[in-house]
Formats: C-alpha cells, sequence, structure tokens
C-alpha cells in the first residue's frame, strides 16, 4: 500500500533554466509579443507552451523570422554560423545560452587558437551538441559510448583536448573519459568538469534517493537530457524508474504493493508540475510527502544588458 513520498533535493529548476525564461518573459514584457525563440528555450513542454501562451514563437529556421524581430537563443546554445545567420538577418538578439554551456564555447575557441583539435563526449543531435561543435568548421570528434572512442579518427593527436555536454550522466562520462585518456594518454582535459554543478546535483541526490524507495517518479520531458540521465540512474541503482511529462501520465499499476515513492524533477521541470504529481500520488494513496537533506543551491546568473 502505497505509504510515503519522499521527495529529493534538490530538485527542479537550476539557474540556468530560471535565466533563460526570464529572458524570454522579460523581453516579452519590454518588446512586446511576439518574442522569437530558437529551438524550445528549454526542454520541457510545460514550460514551452506557458511562454507560448504569453507570446513566444519557438522556431528552428531563423528564414521563419520576420527582418527586425526580437530573437532568443535557447539555453542550449548555438553554432556560429547560426549567430553569424542572425546577425546578418539583423535580428534584435538576446543570449539566453546557458552560462555553463558558454564557458564550453569559450575553452574550445580559446583552445583552438593555440592549435587544438577535440573530442566531444555527449548526444548526437541534442541542440548543446550541435551548438559546441558548431563553435569550430572541423577538428572537433563526437563519441557517444566507450566503443565511438575505440574507433574515432583524428586528424592529429598531439594536441588533444576533451570537452563534454554539460548535462551527461557523470558515472557514464567518467567511463567515456578514462577510455579516451587510455586511448589518447595526453589528452587535456577540462580544468573543472564541464557537467553542470546542477545536473551533478539531481544525479547525486538520486544516488541517496533510489535505494530507499520502491518506485522513483523523475518529472521531465521526453527531450529533456538530464531528466533521462536521472531514471536511468535510478534504474541502475535498482529502483522502479519512470520519467513523467505531466501528473496525468502516472499509472495507478506502477504503485501496486509498493510502500515508498520518490520524486525528483530535472533542471527543467518547474516545481509546479512537482506538486501536480504529489496531488496525484496522494489521489493514489500516499499519506506522507517527506523531503531529503540535500545541497541547496544558491547560484544565479545575470541577466544580459537590455533586459535588466
Amino acid at each position: 500500500m502505497l505509504d510515503e513520498v519522499l521527495l529529493a533535493e534538490p530538485r527542479g529548476f537550476c539557474a540556468g533554466v530560471d535565466r533563460a525564461i526570464e529572458i524570454v518573459e522579460r523581453a516579452i514584457a519590454k518588446f512586446g509579443a511576439p518574442i522569437y525563440v530558437r529551438h524550445e528555450i528549454v526542454h520541457n513542454t510545460y514550460v514551452v507552451n506557458d511562454l507560448k501562451a504569453k507570446g513566444a514563437i519557438f522556431i528552428e529556421d531563423l528564414a521563419e523570422v520576420p527582418k527586425g524581430a526580437t530573437l532568443v537563443f535557447s539555453a542550449h546554445g548555438v553554432s556560429q554560423a547560426v549567430r553569424r545567420e542572425a546577425q546578418e538577418r539583423g535580428f534584435s538578439i538576446f543570449d539566453a545560452t546557458c552560462p555553463l554551456v558558454t564557458k564550453v564555447h569559450v575553452e574550445v575557441a580559446k583552445l583552438h587558437k593555440e592549435g587544438y583539435d577535440f573530442i566531444m563526449i555527449g548526444h548526437k543531435g541534442h541542440p548543446e551538441v550541435e551548438g559546441t561543435m558548431g563553435q569550430l568548421t572541423e577538428g572537433i570528434y563526437l563519441v557517444e559510448d566507450v566503443d565511438d572512442v575505440d574507433r574515432v579518427q583524428v586528424a592529429q593527436s598531439d594536441k588533444l583536448a576533451v570537452v563534454t555536454q554539460t548535462t551527461l550522466s557523470v558515472d557514464d562520462a567518467a567511463e567515456i573519459l578514462a577510455a579516451v585518456k587510455r586511448r589518447f594518454p595526453s589528452v587535456r582535459e577540462p580544468k573543472q568538469q564541464d557537467i553542470c554543478y546542477a545536473t551533478q546535483n539531481r544525479q547525486d541526490a538520486v544516488k541517496v534517493l533510489a535505494p530507499q524507495v520502491d518506485v522513483l517518479i523523475v518529472v521531465g520531458s521526453p527531450t529533456s537530457s538530464n531528466s533521462n540521465r536521472l531514471r536511468e540512474l535510478g534504474e541502475r541503482l535498482g529502483a522502479d524508474a519512470y520519467m513523467v511529462d505531466q501528473p496525468e501520465d502516472l499509472k495507478p499499476e506502477w504503485f501496486d504493493g509498493k510502500r515508498r515513492v520518490g520524486l525528483t524533477a530535472g533542471a527543467s521541470a518547474p516545481d509546479i508540475l512537482v506538486q501536480q504529481v504529489i496531488t496525484r500520488l496522494k489521489a493514489l494513496g500516499a499519506v506522507s510527502v517527506r523531503k531529503m537533506d540535500g545541497v541547496e543551491e544558491t547560484v544565479q546568473f545575470p541577466l544580459p544588458k537590455g533586459l535588466k
């Protein structure tokens, strides 16, 4: 019989997501609707629909944006080609790229000038990966797993550096990095790991939470990399783990014969959804909700000039 809900701490929005959403909302308030956003501002259905209702239009192709319009780059970052095209088309641009992704872009540009090529650990087709790899026109190679590391053909290995997508599984990335170092012993690692503090903290919380619960629910959208990693991690630690985009996705049979449910949310999932999921779990029989101890996040990122 369902009894207790254990809430992971921390969970939900990170500083980069907070900032990205605020950039869109402030742009709409200051310049009026519509504001165009290249790609989903963050990978969450609820957030995207909420901003659409307020006057944001999400596009993939800059040709869809009228001349002179206001354009926001998503939190995942964009390639240099997209940046150049946006400037050539004369848009008023606000960059909502997460500062931790920008840090990776800056590092790539700096080391490229010093003659480095790169191996990037990440997921093919993810907008953050496309943005980071698109900082260069050549000399950056994507690996998704250890097998890719064995197969990758680099033009030169004397000056080789490694960068990673910021929302990966910490454990998976470490395993792939170890393989890169075995094959290219002199590879240069980032001074601080690229995986962001919020991704790390949410994964660490699930490592504490999962062994204590029968079922783990992750609130997040299917496109959210960091949410998917939380579900996978819970499963790896032995919990029945499910990801839900909305409370209606919860299936009563998941909780048959289960006593304790763990609940967390990806870095792009709003707290309102977590509260709605709790309400639904109570309707399914949960009696108490208890918050775990965990890291308190105090990181804040400034808004771009012109929106403060």
